[in-house]
């Protein structure tokens, strides 16, 4: 009579495929959502941070250098400055991605 202990059943076999599926895939997709949340969370307060000092800086120009700015196309050149701003932001946000991956091991 053959010993059952000796090889494992198809059950067995079955259950512990699926818990090698369960290990390798929602553990990094748990992972991989915490990471996009604080992505997007990340971006968004900075969109909105980078808007605020955009706006500070046209609003900035116009009161307190109103009259340096006064004439036709003179009062361009706060919105100028504005872009130019929000320009150097933008430059600055994409000099500083970098293609981290989701897992932390270095290969």
């Amino acid at each position: 009579m053959p010993d059952n202990n000796a090889t494992p059943g198809i059950g067995e076999l079955i259950e512990s495929v699926k818990q090698y599926v369960r290990q390798e895939t929602v553990g990094p997709l748990r992972g991989a959502g915490r990471w996009a949340a604080y992505g997007a969370a990340g971006a968004f307060l900075v969109a909105t941070g980078g808007a605020f000092l955009v706006i500070g800086v046209l609003r900035l120009l116009q009161t307190e250098f109103a009259p340096t700015f006064s004439g036709r196309w003179m009062s361009l050149l706060p919105y100028a400055a504005a872009l130019l701003v929000a320009i150097l932001l933008l430059a600055l946000a994409a000099s500083r991605i970098s293609k981290n991956h989701l897992q932390k091991e270095k290969p």
